[in-house]
Protein backbone atom coordinates (compact mmCIF):
# COMPACT_ATOMS: atom_id res chain seq x y z
CA UNK A 1 0.00 0.00 0.00
CA UNK A 2 1.21 3.68 -1.02
CA UNK A 3 0.73 6.63 1.35
CA UNK A 4 2.07 9.87 -0.93
CA UNK A 5 2.17 12.65 1.83
CA UNK A 6 1.38 15.93 0.14
CA UNK A 7 0.45 19.44 1.24
CA UNK A 8 -3.55 20.36 0.20
CA UNK A 9 -2.16 23.05 -2.05
CA UNK A 10 -4.38 24.05 -5.53
CA UNK A 11 -1.67 21.90 -8.09
CA UNK A 12 -1.07 19.10 -5.44
CA UNK A 13 -4.96 18.75 -5.03
CA UNK A 14 -5.47 18.82 -8.96
CA UNK A 15 -2.59 16.03 -9.18
CA UNK A 16 -4.60 14.01 -7.19
CA UNK A 17 -7.84 14.53 -8.98
CA UNK A 18 -6.94 13.88 -12.12
CA UNK A 19 -4.97 10.73 -10.96
CA UNK A 20 -8.65 9.53 -8.73
CA UNK A 21 -10.41 10.47 -12.07
CA UNK A 22 -7.99 8.30 -14.75
CA UNK A 23 -7.19 5.57 -12.73
CA UNK A 24 -8.99 2.93 -11.82
CA UNK A 25 -8.63 2.32 -8.04
CA UNK A 26 -7.94 -1.04 -6.70
CA UNK A 27 -6.98 0.34 -3.22
CA UNK A 28 -3.38 0.52 -3.07
CA UNK A 29 -2.74 4.02 -3.13
CA UNK A 30 -4.26 6.20 -0.43
CA UNK A 31 -3.18 9.83 -0.13
CA UNK A 32 -2.38 11.80 3.21
CA UNK A 33 -3.40 15.36 2.82
CA UNK A 34 -1.79 18.22 5.21
CA UNK A 35 -4.36 21.22 4.55
CA UNK A 36 -2.06 24.78 4.23
CA UNK A 37 -5.02 27.07 2.99
CA UNK A 38 -8.12 28.35 5.55
CA UNK A 39 -10.35 28.50 2.49
CA UNK A 40 -11.34 24.84 2.07
CA UNK A 41 -13.37 25.70 -1.49
CA UNK A 42 -10.55 23.78 -3.33
CA UNK A 43 -10.06 21.10 -0.85
CA UNK A 44 -13.98 20.64 -0.72
CA UNK A 45 -13.92 20.47 -4.48
CA UNK A 46 -11.00 17.89 -4.10
CA UNK A 47 -12.94 15.41 -1.23
CA UNK A 48 -16.01 15.53 -3.45
CA UNK A 49 -14.20 13.93 -6.22
CA UNK A 50 -12.31 11.49 -4.22
CA UNK A 51 -15.51 10.39 -3.05
CA UNK A 52 -17.46 9.57 -5.66
CA UNK A 53 -14.21 8.14 -7.48
CA UNK A 54 -14.65 5.85 -4.33
CA UNK A 55 -10.49 7.01 -3.60
CA UNK A 56 -10.12 6.84 -0.37
CA UNK A 57 -7.48 9.29 1.48
CA UNK A 58 -5.95 10.74 5.43
CA UNK A 59 -6.77 13.51 5.97
CA UNK A 60 -4.50 15.39 8.53
CA UNK A 61 -6.58 17.20 11.31
CA UNK A 62 -3.83 19.18 13.10
CA UNK A 63 -2.25 21.11 10.43
CA UNK A 64 0.76 23.42 11.20
CA UNK A 65 2.11 25.01 8.07
CA UNK A 66 0.80 27.62 5.79
CA UNK A 67 -2.13 29.28 7.00
CA UNK A 68 -1.82 27.28 10.12
CA UNK A 69 0.90 28.03 11.72
CA UNK A 70 -0.65 30.90 13.58
CA UNK A 71 -2.38 29.52 16.17
CA UNK A 72 -5.55 31.69 15.95
CA UNK A 73 -6.42 30.05 12.65
CA UNK A 74 -8.27 26.77 13.01
CA UNK A 75 -8.72 23.70 10.33
CA UNK A 76 -12.26 22.95 9.89
CA UNK A 77 -13.15 19.63 8.06
CA UNK A 78 -15.18 19.90 4.39
CA UNK A 79 -18.22 19.91 4.21
CA UNK A 80 -19.27 17.04 2.74
CA UNK A 81 -21.80 14.64 3.71
CA UNK A 82 -20.31 11.92 1.63
CA UNK A 83 -17.30 12.47 4.19
CA UNK A 84 -19.38 13.00 7.11
CA UNK A 85 -21.94 10.26 6.89
CA UNK A 86 -18.93 7.70 5.82
CA UNK A 87 -16.05 7.12 7.45
CA UNK A 88 -14.61 4.42 5.41
CA UNK A 89 -14.19 6.68 2.80
CA UNK A 90 -11.13 8.51 4.62
CA UNK A 91 -9.15 8.25 7.63
CA UNK A 92 -8.49 11.04 10.35
CA UNK A 93 -5.04 11.74 10.24
CA UNK A 94 -2.71 13.85 13.07
CA UNK A 95 1.01 15.15 13.10
CA UNK A 96 2.84 14.75 15.77
CA UNK A 97 4.44 17.28 17.43
CA UNK A 98 6.07 16.45 20.65
CA UNK A 99 3.31 16.28 23.03
CA UNK A 100 1.98 12.65 23.38
CA UNK A 101 -0.82 13.09 26.98
CA UNK A 102 -2.43 16.09 24.87
CA UNK A 103 -2.45 14.46 21.36
CA UNK A 104 -3.77 10.92 23.28
CA UNK A 105 -6.44 13.45 25.06
CA UNK A 106 -7.05 14.81 21.78
CA UNK A 107 -7.53 11.35 20.26
CA UNK A 108 -9.77 9.82 22.94
CA UNK A 109 -12.48 12.57 22.90
CA UNK A 110 -12.92 12.82 19.49
CA UNK A 111 -15.66 10.73 17.42
CA UNK A 112 -13.00 9.12 14.95
CA UNK A 113 -11.77 5.96 15.65
CA UNK A 114 -9.41 3.95 13.26
CA UNK A 115 -6.77 7.01 13.17
CA UNK A 116 -2.72 7.36 11.70
CA UNK A 117 -0.61 9.26 13.67
CA UNK A 118 2.71 10.77 11.17
CA UNK A 119 6.31 11.14 13.07
CA UNK A 120 7.70 13.28 10.86
CA UNK A 121 11.10 12.37 12.55
CA UNK A 122 11.68 9.10 14.24
CA UNK A 123 9.44 7.73 16.91
CA UNK A 124 11.14 7.44 20.64
CA UNK A 125 9.94 4.05 21.68
CA UNK A 126 11.43 4.51 25.16
CA UNK A 127 8.99 6.91 25.67
CA UNK A 128 6.42 5.96 27.93
CA UNK A 129 4.07 8.45 26.98
CA UNK A 130 4.59 8.13 23.38
CA UNK A 131 3.61 4.19 23.87
CA UNK A 132 0.57 5.25 25.40
CA UNK A 133 -0.49 7.29 22.90
CA UNK A 134 0.30 4.59 20.25
CA UNK A 135 -1.35 1.80 22.18
CA UNK A 136 -4.47 3.79 22.85
CA UNK A 137 -7.01 1.70 20.96
CA UNK A 138 -8.46 4.25 18.27
CA UNK A 139 -4.81 4.17 16.77
CA UNK A 140 -4.95 2.05 13.79
CA UNK A 141 -1.95 3.64 11.60
CA UNK A 142 1.76 4.70 12.62
CA UNK A 143 3.68 6.49 9.57
CA UNK A 144 7.22 7.20 11.11
CA UNK A 145 10.06 8.17 9.48
CA UNK A 146 13.17 6.06 10.14
CA UNK A 147 15.73 7.82 8.95
CA UNK A 148 18.39 6.85 6.45
CA UNK A 149 17.88 3.12 7.82
CA UNK A 150 15.22 1.32 9.11
CA UNK A 151 15.50 0.82 12.80
CA UNK A 152 15.46 -2.26 13.58
CA UNK A 153 14.74 -1.64 17.57
CA UNK A 154 11.80 0.58 16.70
CA UNK A 155 10.30 -1.29 13.98
CA UNK A 156 9.85 -4.21 16.49
CA UNK A 157 8.28 -2.30 19.41
CA UNK A 158 5.72 -0.63 17.01
CA UNK A 159 4.99 -4.04 14.71
CA UNK A 160 4.59 -5.68 19.02
CA UNK A 161 1.43 -3.24 19.50
CA UNK A 162 -0.33 -4.70 16.64
CA UNK A 163 -0.48 -1.46 14.34
CA UNK A 164 -0.25 -1.09 10.86
CA UNK A 165 3.16 0.94 10.77
CA UNK A 166 4.08 2.95 7.41
CA UNK A 167 7.88 3.64 6.41
CA UNK A 168 7.80 7.41 5.57
CA UNK A 169 10.77 8.26 3.49
CA UNK A 170 11.83 11.84 2.40
CA UNK A 171 13.17 11.01 -1.40
CA UNK A 172 13.90 14.09 -2.80
CA UNK A 173 17.28 16.21 -2.59
CA UNK A 174 16.02 19.49 -2.40
CA UNK A 175 18.61 22.05 -3.78
CA UNK A 176 19.08 25.89 -3.29
CA UNK A 177 18.79 26.71 -6.81
CA UNK A 178 17.18 24.77 -9.92
CA UNK A 179 20.53 25.17 -11.78
CA UNK A 180 22.44 23.16 -8.87
CA UNK A 181 19.46 19.42 -10.39
CA UNK A 182 22.44 20.30 -13.35
CA UNK A 183 25.30 18.86 -11.33
CA UNK A 184 23.57 15.84 -10.70
CA UNK A 185 20.78 15.40 -13.23
CA UNK A 186 20.06 11.32 -12.60
CA UNK A 187 19.84 9.90 -9.25
CA UNK A 188 18.48 6.81 -6.91
CA UNK A 189 15.24 8.28 -5.22
CA UNK A 190 13.86 4.52 -3.52
CA UNK A 191 13.35 1.08 -3.56
CA UNK A 192 11.08 0.80 -0.72
CA UNK A 193 8.10 0.33 -3.26
CA UNK A 194 9.63 -3.18 -4.17
CA UNK A 195 10.80 -3.98 -0.30
CA UNK A 196 8.51 -2.82 2.24
CA UNK A 197 6.60 -6.00 2.13
CA UNK A 198 9.70 -8.08 3.23
CA UNK A 199 10.56 -5.05 5.69
CA UNK A 200 6.96 -6.10 7.62
CA UNK A 201 5.66 -2.71 6.70
CA UNK A 202 1.94 -2.47 5.91
CA UNK A 203 3.17 0.12 3.62
CA UNK A 204 5.31 3.18 2.15
CA UNK A 205 4.63 6.79 1.94
CA UNK A 206 7.25 9.75 0.42
CA UNK A 207 6.78 12.92 -0.45
CA UNK A 208 6.67 12.22 -4.31
CA UNK A 209 8.60 14.28 -5.82
CA UNK A 210 8.53 16.79 -4.09
CA UNK A 211 10.66 18.21 -0.85
CA UNK A 212 9.35 17.47 2.06
CA UNK A 213 9.69 21.07 3.69
CA UNK A 214 7.06 23.29 2.97
CA UNK A 215 7.74 26.16 0.70
CA UNK A 216 4.89 29.43 0.52
CA UNK A 217 4.51 30.45 -2.76
CA UNK A 218 7.72 31.97 -5.42
CA UNK A 219 9.11 33.48 -7.66
CA UNK A 220 10.32 33.99 -11.56
CA UNK A 221 12.63 31.31 -12.01
CA UNK A 222 16.43 31.55 -13.28
CA UNK A 223 16.03 28.57 -14.22
CA UNK A 224 13.14 25.69 -15.05
CA UNK A 225 14.00 21.99 -13.19
CA UNK A 226 11.47 19.45 -13.67
CA UNK A 227 11.68 16.61 -11.96
CA UNK A 228 10.30 13.15 -13.27
CA UNK A 229 10.80 9.46 -11.50
CA UNK A 230 11.18 6.59 -13.56
CA UNK A 231 11.84 2.84 -12.86
CA UNK A 232 15.24 2.16 -13.44
CA UNK A 233 15.33 -1.07 -13.25
CA UNK A 234 12.74 -3.63 -11.00
CA UNK A 235 13.43 -2.93 -8.00
CA UNK A 236 14.62 1.06 -8.43
CA UNK A 237 12.95 3.77 -9.27
CA UNK A 238 15.43 6.94 -9.96
CA UNK A 239 14.27 10.86 -10.30
CA UNK A 240 16.09 12.47 -13.73
CA UNK A 241 16.13 16.46 -13.39
CA UNK A 242 15.34 18.17 -16.79
CA UNK A 243 16.97 21.65 -16.60
CA UNK A 244 17.04 24.76 -18.69
CA UNK A 245 20.25 25.64 -20.42
CA UNK A 246 19.64 29.80 -20.43
CA UNK A 247 20.28 29.88 -16.86
CA UNK A 248 21.74 33.32 -16.20
CA UNK A 249 18.73 35.65 -15.71
CA UNK A 250 14.95 35.70 -15.24
CA UNK A 251 14.12 36.72 -18.83
CA UNK A 252 12.57 34.62 -21.42
CA UNK A 253 10.82 31.47 -19.09
CA UNK A 254 9.62 29.83 -22.83
CA UNK A 255 12.69 29.51 -23.97
CA UNK A 256 13.50 28.10 -20.63
CA UNK A 257 10.46 25.73 -20.36
CA UNK A 258 10.93 24.51 -23.93
CA UNK A 259 14.89 24.18 -23.05
CA UNK A 260 13.77 21.69 -20.39
CA UNK A 261 10.81 20.11 -21.94
CA UNK A 262 12.59 19.08 -25.33
CA UNK A 263 15.20 16.77 -23.00
CA UNK A 264 12.41 14.67 -21.78
CA UNK A 265 11.24 12.74 -25.03
CA UNK A 266 15.07 11.55 -25.76
CA UNK A 267 15.18 10.49 -22.54
CA UNK A 268 11.88 8.34 -22.17
CA UNK A 269 12.37 6.69 -26.13
CA UNK A 270 12.94 3.66 -24.60
CA UNK A 271 11.32 3.75 -20.89
CA UNK A 272 7.79 3.63 -20.02
CA UNK A 273 6.07 6.54 -19.78
CA UNK A 274 2.98 7.72 -17.92
CA UNK A 275 0.20 10.27 -18.92
CA UNK A 276 2.02 13.13 -17.42
CA UNK A 277 5.31 12.37 -19.06
CA UNK A 278 3.27 12.18 -22.30
CA UNK A 279 1.56 15.38 -21.30
CA UNK A 280 4.65 17.51 -21.28
CA UNK A 281 6.27 15.96 -24.41
CA UNK A 282 3.16 17.14 -26.36
CA UNK A 283 4.03 20.61 -24.07
CA UNK A 284 7.89 21.07 -25.74
CA UNK A 285 6.72 23.84 -28.26
CA UNK A 286 3.35 24.53 -27.16
CA UNK A 287 2.46 28.29 -28.43
CA UNK A 288 0.91 29.57 -25.37
CA UNK A 289 3.98 29.63 -23.43
CA UNK A 290 5.25 28.63 -20.07
CA UNK A 291 2.22 27.14 -18.10
CA UNK A 292 3.98 28.07 -14.80
CA UNK A 293 5.51 26.10 -11.76
CA UNK A 294 2.17 24.64 -10.38
CA UNK A 295 1.66 22.69 -13.81
CA UNK A 296 5.28 21.38 -13.96
CA UNK A 297 4.49 20.31 -9.85
CA UNK A 298 1.43 18.52 -10.69
CA UNK A 299 2.59 16.29 -13.35
CA UNK A 300 5.40 15.91 -11.52
CA UNK A 301 3.46 14.91 -8.26
CA UNK A 302 0.75 12.71 -11.21
CA UNK A 303 3.60 10.89 -12.49
CA UNK A 304 4.98 9.72 -9.83
CA UNK A 305 1.59 8.71 -8.55
CA UNK A 306 0.96 6.85 -12.03
CA UNK A 307 4.46 5.10 -11.88
CA UNK A 308 4.11 3.93 -8.42
CA UNK A 309 0.57 2.78 -9.14
CA UNK A 310 2.10 0.49 -12.60
CA UNK A 311 5.22 -0.93 -10.73
CA UNK A 312 4.79 -1.77 -6.75
CA UNK A 313 4.06 -4.97 -5.75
Amino acid sequence: MYYPYLRGKQFELKALREFAAENCQEGRIIPIIEPVNKSISAMEAAVGQFVENNFKFAMVLNPADGDFRYPEVRFELPENPLMSGNIEAWIPAYLYYGDPVRLNTQIAESVYDNVMIIFRKCVDVDNEDVMTLLSNSKVRWIVNDFGNMVMRRTKHALLEIGKEVIVLEDCFKTRKRNTDYSDSVDEPFSEMFYYYRDEEFSGFSDYTALSSEFIDGGMLPYAIAIHLTYERAEDQIYIHHFVSDTNYDQSNVRLKFAEATRKIEPFFRDKARTSAVSELIDRADASDGYPGLGYLKKLSVKNHLELVSRIMR
